[in-house]
Formats: structure tokens, C-alpha cells, sequence
């Protein structure tokens, strides 16, 4: 166990070493959420082919993301838990949405191929709680009739950053496992009962990959890239669904962004939504001291906006509605150089 421990550090940490040219003046970095930086690698190369312009992402975390942008180290900070618009106003920060994606368990059990097991949020609860400790324990194999289910030993593993896909899946267990609400609550980073850390969605993925009885969480382009197995989940309706666009699709339908940028998306309701949906936001500072690398960076959002959905898809992610595009173009005119121009005509 121990050799497979460091295997999967060892795993983790190389993922994030990126060999990058070094930044040229007019470079355009950003630093957040490891969740969107699948589509944002892809569409920095896209738009590097198509305008000659680089974007360098840092995928960090959220937490990590945020703090960047609040002390101006970055041009963009990313992360998928949003701030509400209070919290906007007093850091004087604006934040809009660019695509949707769902945050699955991951499993590695011998036997058990993606998309086959059964849960839900309360067993999950009680499994990231340390109360349910093997994989033939009667509370999973109740919602798994007819699956072979060993009695391997569970191994947690949760992210050891502060995280926006932490947000989402502690946000999803406190509406439906009472105990974790009681306990554990809410956040980017809580005090986790058990479990081993990764850093990032990428490290998450790599110890579950290396791990026998295994459970994380990742976002869905990590789970299909890494060929991991997810889990089916019972949403808010009783039904059991995969992860799919159509399912993510389906738990933002009901999001009422023309009133805020502060959408929670997990736990909705209808037969087909999936229960851990989430979008992922760009936060940028509202007054810039660098006005034409700001520009330099909407443009890239704009270009992004209009010729990036198609990967998006290709990725597993749901693009934004033209509607949210449209609001979130609007919303630009709110960043400015010093003398109150807007930073993008």
C-alpha cells in the first residue's frame, strides 16, 4: 500500500509540471480551478493557432486562483465555487460564467467497469464520513442487486487544496446527507473526517487510478481522460443517471443568471439532471492598472465565447447559453483603466 501511496504522489505531482516557454511581455496568464483546465489548455492552443496570442493557465485550484487575482499576480483567476455578489462588491471583483461541467465519484474496484455502480448522496456521505468502510457494506450492495461487490477495503481520497470541486461535492453531501451537514458543512476546504489528498483534480485522479477500493471525485473529462470508472447517482428525483451533457444540461436549465452570477447548481430537480453540476467562472479585478492586458485577455474570453463550444462538447463540458454570453459580454463594460474607461471597447 505504502508503494502505491507514493507511486500516486509521484503521479500527481508530475502531472502539474508543464514544461512552458518562458512568458513573453504580452503573455496573458491566469491561475484557479483544476476543473475547466482541460478546456482551457485546448482552447489556449486553438486561439494560439488562430491569433498568434498565448494564454498561459496554471491549473492551482480555486482557493489558489482567487487569491491570485485578489493580489494581481495573474491577469484572470478561475474558480467553480462563485462569489456571491457581496462578496464581489467588496473585493471589487467581477466573475462570469464559461461553461458547465459535472463533478462525478470515481472508483476503482476489481470488476466494476465505469457507469456500473449505484449511489447516492447519503451512502457517499457516509462513506467520506468513515462510516462505511468496505465495498460489500449492505447500504451499497442494497442499491446494487445482482452486482459482485468484494469486501475490499474503502479508500477516500479527497483534494488536499482548497478547491471549487471540493465546493460543489461538500455543497451536494450537505443537502443530502444531514450528518455531513452537521459535521463537515460546506467550503472549498473543510476539516475531511478520513482520506488520502491529492492535489488537484489531477492528483485526485491519480491515486484513485492506483489505488485498489478507491473512491474520489473529479470533474468528467478527468474521470473519461484518465479511463476511470465513474458511478451512476440517484438525483433528487429518485432516478438513477449517468454523467453526460444531457444531464448537466438538465441541472442548469433552471438557472437564473440574468439576476446573478451566483448560481449553485447541485441537488436540482427534474428525472434527468445530474446531482453534482457546476459551472466555472473567470474573476477578474474591476479596476486595472493594466489596461491593454486586460483587453488582451476578454478578447480571448470573447473568442472563447463564440468559436470554443464545439470542444467544449468534444470535452464533456455544456457550453454557456448565447443569453449568458450575451450578459457576461455586457458585463465588461464594468472593467476599467484608472481614469473610468472601459478596459475593452
Amino acid at each position: 500500500m505504502k508503494r502505491l501511496i507514493a507511486a500516486a504522489c509521484i503521479a500527481a505531482v508530475s502531472s502539474l509540471n508543464i514544461n512552458t516557454p518562458a512568458l513573453a511581455a504580452d503573455d496573458i496568464t491566469g491561475a484557479g480551478a483544476s476543473f475547466p483546465a482541460p478546456l482551457y489548455t485546448r482552447w489556449a492552443a486553438d486561439y494560439n493557432k488562430a491569433t498568434g496570442h498565448r494564454i498561459n493557465y496554471q491549473s492551482v485550484g480555486s482557493s489558489a486562483g482567487l487569491k491570485q487575482i485578489e493580489v494581481k499576480t495573474v491577469d484572470f483567476g478561475a474558480s467553480d465555487a462563485p462569489l456571491t455578489d457581496a462578496a464581489l462588491r467588496e473585493k471589487d471583483l467581477i466573475q462570469f460564467p464559461m461553461v458547465i461541467g459535472g463533478i462525478v465519484p470515481i472508483v476503482n474496484i476489481k470488476g466494476v467497469t465505469p457507469g456500473q455502480l449505484k449511489l447516492n448522496g447519503q451512502t457517499i456521505g457516509d462513506i467520506f464520513l468513515g462510516k462505511i468502510v468496505v465495498w460489500n457494506d449492505s447500504a451499497i450492495v442494497a442499491l446494487n442487486p445482482g452486482l459482485n461487490l468484494p469486501g475490499t477495503p474503502i479508500v477516500v481520497v479527497r483534494r488536499a487544496d482548497g478547491s471549487g470541486t471540493s465546493f460543489s461535492f461538500t455543497n451536494y453531501l450537505s443537502r443530502v446527507n444531514a450528518e455531513w451537514k452537521e459535521k463537515v458543512g460546506e467550503g472549498t476546504a473543510v476539516s475531511w473526517p478520513t482520506g488520502l489528498g491529492g492535489k488537484g483534480n489531477e492528483g485526485v485522479a491519480a491515486f484513485v487510478g492506483r489505488l485498489n477500493g478507491a473512491i474520489g471525485y473529479v470533474e468528467f473529462a478527468y474521470a473519461r481522460r484518465n479511463k476511470l470508472a465513474h458511478v451512476q447517482m440517484q438525483n433528487r428525483a429518485g432516478k438513477f443517471v449517468q454523467p453526460s451533457e444531457a444531464s448537466f444540461k438538465a441541472a442548469a436549465s433552471g438557472a437564473e443568471w440574468e439576476k446573478s452570477f451566483y448560481q449553485i447548481l447541485t441537488d436540482q430537480p427534474g428525472d434527468e439532471t445530474w446531482p453534482i453540476t457546476s459551472a466555472t467562472f473567470i474573476m477578474m479585478n474591476k479596476k486595472q492598472d493594466k489596461p491593454a492586458q486586460t483587453a488582451a485577455a476578454l478578447n480571448f474570453f470573447a473568442w472563447a465565447y463564440k468559436n470554443g463550444d464545439a470542444q467544449a462538447s468534444n470535452l464533456d463540458y455544456v457550453p454557456m447559453p448565447q443569453a449568458v454570453k450575451e450578459i457576461a459580454t455586457r458585463s465588461w463594460q464594468s472593467i476599467t483603466d484608472a481614469s473610468g474607461k472601459a478596459a475593452r471597447q
